[in-house]
């Protein structure tokens, strides 16, 4: 007999995962599932992460204790909000000898059809990656060609001035440090370049 774990989801507080638990509890008495867990996310979006989904993350914990054999839920959605969370998902309970039931869906993954299915949405959601990497570039590309420069703005240049000024002045680390808001290990590379290039020091140095 199958060890079977119940994931219910609701987005609101208004909405009840009463349907959704009698539903698949009359698909385990069919298919002689022992139901284990029933793991439970009330009011939750599936668009939030793991750490933010207690029902989930306490799922996948049971899962990766091994205790359970198949994860049932009413549809895909209820699980994640995207196909290539899916296909993780999958091949993440899979590689612990776990099985996949989806109810408005009818994927079942310890059936030959199942498995085949879950193979497809494998392809689906790397050429959904793909396309998503390509409007990326082109919209990049698109960017360049308009004159936009992309990347971190260059970091304006420390005007040293102040703290070479009061080294010259004969002023301590430590005073110059206070009076300037720059610390004594940049006070200290100053004095040494006073030192080290005769009677200069660079004006600016890069933030």
């Amino acid at each position: 007999m199958k060890r079977a774990a119940f994931y219910i989801r609701v987005s609101q507080d208004s909405q009840t995962t009463e349907n959704q638990l009698r539903i698949l509890q009359e698909v385990a008495e069919r298919s002689g599932w022992e139901v284990v867990h029933v793991f439970e996310d009330a009011g939750i979006s599936g668009a939030k992460s793991r750490d933010q989904r207690p029902g989930y993350d306490a799922l996948l914990r049971s899962i990766h204790r091994r205790e359970v054999d198949m994860v049932a839920a009413f549809a895909v959605d209820r699980l994640g909000r995207s196909l290539g969370d899916l296909v993780a998902f999958l091949s993440d309970i899979q590689a612990r000898g776990c099985d996949l039931y989806l109810h408005a869906q009818a994927i079942d993954t310890s059936t030959p059809s199942g498995r085949m299915l879950f193979q497809m949405l494998a392809v689906f959601a790397e050429f959904e990656r793909s396309i998503i990497t390509t409007r990326i570039n082109a919209g990049l590309n698109r960017a360049r060609s308009q004159g936009v420069k992309l990347g971190r703005k260059p970091i304006a240049p420390i005007d040293l001035d102040p703290v070479r000024k009061r080294l010259n002045q004969g002023q301590s680390i430590r005073v110059i440090a206070r009076a300037t808001g720059f610390s004594t290990a940049t006070v200290q590379r100053v004095k040494r370049s006073l030192g080290t290039v005769e009677g200069t020091v660079p004006s600016t140095v890069a933030a």
